[in-house]
């Protein structure tokens, strides 16, 4: 299988925003990403952005840019992501206490994971939690 090794993921959710610069400040502050690259064009919307949250990484831009992605995302609903974390309560308690709306606390699951969920600014569900599920590499 193309791209399982190198150390890089092979996935990358992609999700579009009418203000990806807000996003990207929310991710980062909230929600524990890096910033990895953001290219903007002239007129201030984001081209592409790269962030990233241990080994996987989320892709992100700005609606209306036109293109085919941009054009097959046009009427696109919210998105869920789900991302890996070490310690759900601590990541938790940063997203609360930077504002994120929390749509579900910190809750052990029956399948063993700890997750808890919450929603960005435009709609998109974002859970965190411990499951991670071994994949062939």
């Amino acid at each position: 299988m193309a791209g399982t090794h190198g150390g890089r993921p092979s996935v990358f959710p992609t999700v579009l925003y009418a203000d990806a610069k807000a996003a990207i400040r929310q991710l980062t502050e909230a929600l524990g990403f890096t910033e990895l690259s953001v290219y903007e064009g002239e007129d201030g919307s984001v081209l592409h952005a790269e962030l990233v949250q241990g080994n996987g990484a989320v892709m992100l831009g700005s609606k209306g840019r036109g293109g085919v992605f941009a054009t097959a995302m046009k009427d696109a609903g919210p998105a869920g992501v789900y991302v890996v974390v070490d310690d759900v309560d601590a990541h938790h308690r940063r997203a609360a206490e930077h504002g994120a709306e929390i749509l579900m606390p910190p809750t052990d699951q029956d399948y063993g994971s700890r997750d808890y969920m919450a929603r960005d600014l435009e709609g998109n569900i974002w859970s965190f939690g411990t499951y991670a599920p071994e994949t062939q590499g």
